[in-house]
């Protein structure tokens, strides 16, 4: 390098001049520190001198030593040159780390010092060698040179487009998931520079994983903030590039895309709608998309182009899955023209793969439990379940395909699971007489169908129990075909859950019904299937507690037909169900089992009477014949004191045996009101006709029975209780003992006057008997015994 000579230094700066001039006296400065020097002279109030004669200047007027400046530039160009041949000399992997620390410096220096040293880096080849310092053992040599080829890009494109050539951007991505926080933000830093460029931004957006950690960065707590803004920025220079915003939708970025849906030229729109369709979106996300664009996708829906409407249909489709979305697009209009695309037909009618998805996003807003009778969806103020719609449902249920078929069953399920829209289904479905066909899908092969066929079918039964039992119990086996569902041994699925609740939902007193099922073995199986459960067999599924619900329920179905059918009674004792039943009882938190086995121990009950049997006597002798007061009766042990005869809770079903009463009693405390009414009609066979009823009471009290019946009469939760409880305590007031203790309870005696004065004629009728028992009311037949005479 040549030396710098004294005549290139300004005495005031003491650096080499850039603009030498000269003053009057000849005395050379650089322009920029002669100019501050008159300017400290005029702001303290000096006179203007000469900085190096310190003598008063006539005239401040500069002269340009343009000599001196050539000069000078020549012999800076010339060492320029030396040290950046030096520094290439340098830039190599095996040169000290100090080297190329310094090498990299002083490249940094010159491309800041002018823009035309740039060329110079460019035309020596040194961007290559600088990006091969990226592969350095050193931390420091890398981050430098990310650092320096930053400054070299930096308002260069041709400098941009050579460091964009080869590998070189997969390289400096990979630097963004280093564990080094330095190397991450120059390498941020380098191409959010690169991403200035165009032409760059498809190749960077096509290194595997670039867009995904630039998004996540976005969203990173842990980088700097200065960080977080470059990879923002860069990304928002990526999206110059149609294939970059699909890649920023698909990595959660999806604001981008929505823009273009909402902005761009037609086409731009219906490809970001396509993709948005192809993407799989948490509920979030679904509700953020709904609102930023579910009203532009509906208005390009209601184009009459086919390929925009497929475009929106598919993006619908993606966004309308969740209920909160469901009801934003509601709320924009989705509905009156998915409902026309479904059913116009002709010309302009939508291809069967395009029906299925509007069958598809109809299937999804439907379920969002919305209100469907006041939204209009057609001409003439017709809803959803209006009955001409749900008719055009119907016919398209029974005249398409699969797939359409199991999304309008879908439909219907969603609008029978509300109670503000079930009874209009209902009636259209009862006028169109499609309950029969409906049924069919039960034997269809495909899962998807007979599911929500069961489920629509589930939903109808409380409404129309006893066409539906009618359907099943037809020849075709729709019967068998559910109970096949139920016996399938794949755990507990869905579909056996809607299946056995099916079962559950038909008339128990249909004895055609139930006399198919025990034919068809049926009772056995589920009470197979019960027994499994509780055994620990099959358990696990979030469907367990629907579906022993549905088989506890149904089993209890056998009980209903003691009395007309020999084989249910044959059933209930080979199964020993009584037994069974009492210890669901004890089944906790499941009120529906616990109600129905309450009702099924009521109808076994009732039935021991009528199953005990009757000791034989022995025929008295003759003196006994003749003189009676002379004879003994026959003791005759072993006999149950409640039916006076022999029983056992297999073979009559007594709950004298087993703790089925102390069970009874003790859901007497439920929460649940129509528990407690199940379990007390059961306890109230204890006192019916046809029993020893005194004895009945001395069971009930010895199973600390009475209080909590007397707990029920004063609470009054529901009428039927209040009803039941009447009817009790008439019966145990007639015991003269127990009506003494509760004739100073003021609270039964109010709780009969209230059920007296105000419930229905049949209780009011008991509840006087009752009030009479605790001389609450005089027995005025006693007092004008003659008073009914004519």
């Amino acid at each position: 390098m040549e030396p710098i000579y004294d005549s290139f230094i300004c005495p005031l700066t003491k650096q080499v001049m850039k603009d030498p001039v000269s003053l009057e006296n000849g005395q050379t400065f650089d322009r920029e520190g002669i100019e501050r020097w008159f300017k400290e002279c005029r702001d303290s109030g000096r006179k203007l001198v000469c900085p190096m004669t310190q003598k008063e200047l006539k005239s401040i007027e500069l002269n340009p030593s343009i000599a001196l400046r050539h000069t000078i530039e020549e012999w800076t160009a010339r060492n320029e040159a030396v040290q950046l041949d030096m520094a290439r000399r340098s830039l190599n992997l095996s040169s000290p780390e100090s080297e190329i620390l310094q090498s990299l410096q002083y490249i940094q220096y010159i491309c800041q010092k002018s823009r035309l040293n740039k060329h110079d880096v460019r035309n020596n080849e040194l961007i290559p060698m600088i990006v091969l310092m990226l592969k350095s053992s050193s931390r420091r040599a890398r981050c430098r040179a990310l650092e320096t080829l930053r400054i070299v890009v930096e308002d260069d494109a041709d400098n941009k487009a050579i460091l964009g050539e080869g590998d070189t951007v997969r390289t400096i991505v990979k630097f963004l998931s280093h564990e080094q926080s330095k190397e991450r933000e120059q390498a941020v830093s380098l191409l959010y520079e690169l991403s200035k460029l165009e032409a760059l931004c498809e190749k960077i957006g096509s290194v595997n994983g670039a867009i995904l950690i630039l998004v996540g960065m976005t969203s990173s707590k842990s980088e700097n903030v200065a960080t977080v803004e470059k990879a923002d920025r860069t990304l928002e220079n990526l999206e110059k590039c149609e294939n970059n915003v699909l890649q920023m939708a698909v990595n959660g970025r999806l604001q981008p895309l929505l823009n273009h849906i909402l902005e761009g030229p037609l086409e731009t729109k219906l490809s970001m709608a396509s993709y948005l369709g192809e993407l799989v979106l948490n509920n979030d996300v679904q509700v953020f998309v709904a609102r930023t664009v579910g009203s532009s996708l509906i208005t390009i829906m209601r184009s009459g182009n086919p390929q925009s409407r497929e475009a929106s249909l598919k993006a619908l489709n993606q966004i309308s899955c969740c209920e909160k979305s469901a009801r934003i697009l509601i709320e924009e209009g989705i509905l009156p023209p998915l409902v026309k695309d479904l059913f116009t037909v002709g010309s302009n009618q939508l291809p069967m793969r395009l029906k299925e998805v509007s069958a598809t996003i109809l299937a999804n807003v439907v379920n969002s439990g919305y209100e469907f009778d006041v939204i209009q969806v057609g001409s003439d103020h017709q809803t959803l379940v209006s009955e001409e719609i749900v008719h055009n449902l119907l016919h398209l249920i029974s005249n398409t395909g699969p797939g359409i078929e199991c999304k309008l069953l879908q439909v219907l399920v969603g609008l029978t699971c509300s109670q503000a829209t079930v009874l209009n289904v209902v009636a259209a479905i009862k006028s169109s007489g499609a309950i029969i066909s409906l049924v069919q899908f039960i034997e269809a092969p495909q899962k998807d169908l007979r599911l929500p066929s069961i489920k629509l079918l589930q939903n109808l039964s409380p409404h129309m129990g006893q066409e539906l039992t009618d359907a099943l119990r037809g020849t075709v086996g729709q019967l068998g075909s559910l109970i096949r569902v139920v016996s399938e041994n794949l755990g507990i699925t869905e579909e056996q859950a809607a299946a056995i609740g099916l079962l559950a939902e038909l008339p128990e007193q249909d004895l055609g019904l139930t006399r198919q099922m025990l034919d068809d073995r049926a009772f056995e199986l589920i009470f197979s299937r019960v027994v499994k459960i509780r055994q620990g067999e099959i358990r696990g599924t979030r469907f367990v507690t629907p579906f022993l619900e549905g088989l506890v329920k149904v089993l209890a179905r056998v009980t209903f037909v003691l009395g007309e059918e020999h084989d249910a009674v044959s059933f209930c004792r080979e199964h020993e169900l009584a037994r069974l039943f009492i210890e669901l009882l004890q089944s906790n938190g499941l009120d529906n089992v616990q109600m129905s086995s309450a009702v099924a121990l009521e109808n076994l009950s009732q039935e021991s009477k009528n199953l005990t049997k009757l000791p034989d006597l022995p025929t008295p002798s003759f003196c006994s014949s003749v003189f009676p007061c002379f004879s003994r009766p026959p003791v005759i042990t072993g006999l149950c004191r409640l039916h006076r005869g022999t029983c056992s809770l297999k073979e009559t079903f007594c709950l004298l045996e087993g703790q089925g009463v102390e069970k009874l009693v003790a859901l007497l405390d439920h929460n649940n009101e129509r528990v407690v009414e199940a379990a007390l009609a059961a306890v109230c066979t204890l006192l019916e006709d046809g029993v020893d009823i005194e004895q009945g009471m001395k069971v009930l009290c010895e199973a600390e029975g009475i209080r909590p019946i007397i707990d029920v009469l004063v609470e009054k939760r529901t009428e039927n209780l209040r009803r039941r409880a009447v009817w009790a305590m008439e019966r145990l007031l007639r015991s003269e003992e127990i009506a003494y203790e509760i004739s100073g309870d003021n609270n039964v005696g109010t709780a009969l006057v209230d059920a007296f004065q105000h419930a229905d004629y049949r209780t009011r009728q008991i509840a006087e008997r009752a009030l009479r028992h605790v001389d609450k009311i005089p027995n005025f037949s006693g007092v004008f015994p003659n008073l009914g005479g004519g």
